[in-house]
Formats: structure tokens, C-alpha cells, sequence
């Protein structure tokens, strides 16, 4: 990887008064995963505070009722605060503290994209005093890296468990997809091992024949956003355009550039669903497992159902749930009409 490179994908296309803070930040990363002491405080609070590991858990009942091969969900809605994010937050949290600087953002919109705006904004007019945080695998190197590895816990632990279960590795692995960051968590660690499939799942929103989707690499073209170069949802005119979801995780026109170069060489295969498939999801793993995923995870599972029936009763699917779904069950009952307020 050439300074933050996957393939054609990644770079540093920032100001040049950023060039320095991004030098500053790659030296303290490398410098503090060398550091015995930063990992294993990160690692203490990974361990006494998130709860982890989180388990790898075999869906008896969806395995049963979908007919093909052995189910399991790897349960990150177990992590204290409810999703994977958790693991990365802690880490740029204990990088920003040794490097002296931490500065929350609190103004923008409700979609990430405006809350990375914001952001890098603050970051360019501050760059002394303040350090960025990104929460997914997007943005100038060294944040897709960082973010990347701070997230591989995921997949380290759901190799070593699956390997403990089952004797071997999966033969299937969904994920969904935004920015990338609970998904690439899980894939690095196999990307590899070329025995085991790997599937990122987007938003299709309300279908891709439509404007109101958020499926950057199955609509997408290559441009540049937030500091790289990846495949983003843009108009001839390199514009930027809306993007929807019913997943507020979800709704981002752009993608970590690696992803966008696992792609490229086929080592990923990138699908998408709809906002009623991954309803329908939502509410077939609440119902058969007790489990209620956040609608970002229900966009996996929707693929698995897709999926699953075609495999054979040997195989082994993991499904990353990324997050837990307490927080999207008004959403989907106002989208229902349900009222759950009476």
C-alpha cells in the first residue's frame, strides 16, 4: 500500500494546512500501536468496559426455518453502547487524549455525510488545537487504516471462534455496508483466505431504479469526498447527490476506499437491499431469535435470507449483527403506521 493506498483508491486530497495534522496523526498512530502501554490500556477497556469478546452465536431457529447452511451471528449489538462503533471510538479517543487533543463536533444534520462536513470544517479552521475523529473506514489516510484496525477485533475474534465451533473457517460472511467500518472489520481478517466468500450488503432504499437509494458501489462512479478517492454517488457534473435510507447508519454517498479496491479486484462481492427487505428482516430475526438487530445489521440478515436457502446444510454463514435495533423500532413501527405511543 502506497501512502494510503488501495489500489487507485484512497490518498490524501485535503489542504495543504491539514498535511502536516495528518503527518502528526499517522506518527502517533504507528508510534502508539508499537507502545505497549496504549494497547493494552485500549485493550483493558475492550475487555472490563465494551464486554468483549462479543459471541459468536449459532441462530438454531433461522437456520432451520431458511433450510440451508449452519447460521451464526456474530453479536456485536452485545457491546456496551449497543454497536461495533464502540470499538473504534475507544481507540481514537485514547490516540486523541495522548496526542492532547479532543474536541467534539456537535453541529451538522442527521446523516453522516453533513456530520463529516462538519467536521473536516472545524478540523481545517482549528488544526492546531483540535483532532478529527471518523467513525467509519473513510477520509484521508491514515483514517481509513486506523479505523480498519481498530475494527478488525471483529473479525480476529469471530476466525478464532468460528474456528473453536466448528473446526474451519466460514464459508460465508455478510456485512452491511455504508461507509464501511463494521464490515471491513469483519472482512480483513479473511480477505486472505479465499475459501471464504464475502458479501457487503448496501442500501437500496427504495430501489435502485429510483433516486432515493444509498447503493454507492452498485450506482456509483470513482470521484473524490472527504479527503479520497473512491466510488461515490455523484451527477455528471461531479456534484454530490442525495442519498436515502431507512437506516440512518447507512445513508452515505460515498465508500472506505478499500472496500471500493475490493471490489475492483473481486475479492468482495457488493449486493444491496431495500428498505422493505430489510423491514421484513428486522422483524424475522426479532421473531425467530429474540434478537433485534438495528436496521443497518437487518440489511445482512435480508441478504442471508436471499442467500442461505442455496447453500448446502455443510456450510457455515456468519452474519455480522453490528448493532442492536431498540433505537429503530419506532421508526419502523410510525413506517407501519403503528402507533406505539397509545
Amino acid at each position: 500500500m502506497n501512502k494510503g493506498r488501495f489500489g487507485r483508491f484512497g490518498g490524501q486530497y485535503v489542504p495543504e494546512t491539514l498535511m502536516n495534522a495528518l503527518d502528526e496523526l499517522e506518527r502517533a498512530y504507528n508510534e502508539a500501536m508499537a507502545d505497549s502501554s496504549f494497547t493494552e490500556e485500549l485493550n483493558y477497556y475492550l475487555d472490563k468496559y465494551v464486554g468483549r469478546p462479543t459471541p459468536l452465536y449459532f441462530a438454531k431457529r433461522l437456520t432451520e426455518y431458511l433450510g440451508g447452511g449452519k447460521v451464526y451471528l456474530k453479536r456485536e449489538d452485545l457491546n456496551h453502547t449497543g454497536a461495533h462503533k464502540i470499538n473504534n471510538a475507544l481507540g481514537q479517543g485514547l490516540l486523541a487524549r495522548r496526542m492532547g487533543k479532543v474536541v467534539p463536533v456537535t453541529s451538522g444534520t442527521a446523516t453522516l455525510k453533513d456530520a463529516t462536513n462538519e467536521a473536516i470544517r472545524d478540523w481545517v479552521s482549528n488544526v492546531e488545537h483540535t483532532h478529527y475523529i471518523i467513525g467509519s473506514v473513510v477520509g484521508p489516510h491514515p483514517y481509513p487504516t486506523m479505523v480498519r484496525d481498530f475494527q478488525r477485533i471483529i473479525g480476529d475474534e469471530t476466525r478464532r471462534q468460528v474456528i473453536q465451533a466448528e473446526r474451519r473457517l466460514p464459508d460465508h460472511i455478510i456485512a452491511c455496508v455504508g461507509g464501511g467500518s463494521n464490515s471491513m472489520g469483519m472482512f480483513y481478517p479473511f480477505v486472505d483466505d479465499n475459501t471464504v466468500k464475502l458479501y457487503g450488503v448496501e442500501a437500496a432504499g427504495l430501489g435502485l431504479d429510483t433516486d432515493k437509494h444509498a447503493a454507492t458501489i452498485s450506482k456509483g462512479n470513482v470521484g473524490v469526498l472527504h479527503g479520497m478517492m473512491t466510488y461515490l454517488l455523484q451527477d455528471k457534473y461531479g456534484q454530490i447527490q442525495p442519498v436515502y435510507s431507512i437506516s440512518a447508519g447507512l445513508d452515505y454517498p460515498g465508500v472506505g476506499p478499500e472496500h471500493a479496491h475490493l471490489h475492483d479486484i473481486g475479492r468482495v462481492h457488493y449486493t444491496s437491499v431495500t428498505d422493505n427487505e430489510a423491514m421484513e428482516a428486522f422483524e424475522m430475526l426479532s421473531r425467530m431469535e429474540g434478537i433485534i438487530p438495528a436496521l443497518e445489521s437487518a440489511h445482512a440478515v435480508a441478504y442471508a435470507v436471499k442467500l442461505v436457502p442455496q447453500t448446502s446444510k455443510d456450510d457455515i454463514i456468519v452474519i455480522n449483527i453490528s448493532g442492536r435495533g431498540d433505537k429503530d423500532v419506532q421508526s419502523i413501527a410510525r413506517l407501519k403506521g403503528v402507533n406505539i405511543d397509545e
